[in-house]
């Protein structure tokens, strides 16, 4: 794994918006953390999508998907006072806290993310 997907980038592609080469790009050497892969499913059925098509969308992707355990939970927690006042998401922190687990960058169309300084590379995606 060279980066860590957040919802935003695999919604992207998905719905072929600006970036979305940019994420096909990286699918090869890509990882999703589960707690993404249920944001991304939200977001899908949100904008009209049946669950089981917006699970397939998801699932279909060449991705590593990787579990949210307790040390990434524990270490996304410690991400919130950082990152509270510019409203990051429990999914945008476990998704970094992977990222910095793994030593590796993410890939986002969050610009907030650029705000803060988590040791962690962030790549917009637009």
């Amino acid at each position: 794994m060279t980066v860590v997907l957040d919802s935003s980038a695999v919604l992207a592609l998905i719905f072929g918006e600006p970036g979305s080469k940019i994420v096909e790009a990286a699918l090869k050497d890509a990882a999703i953390l589960t707690v993404n892969v249920s944001e991304a499913i939200a977001k899908l059925t949100d904008r009209g999508f049946e669950s089981t098509a917006a699970e397939d969308a998801i699932t279909r992707l060449p991705l590593l998907v990787v579990s949210f355990d307790l040390e990434l939970a524990l270490l996304a927690a410690s991400f919130r006072p950082v990152t509270r006042r510019h409203q990051f998401s429990f999914a945008d922190r476990a998704c970094l806290a992977l990222a910095r687990r793994q030593g590796c960058a993410t890939l986002t169309a969050d610009r907030a993310w650029l705000k803060v300084d988590l040791g962690v590379a962030i790549e917009l995606i637009r």
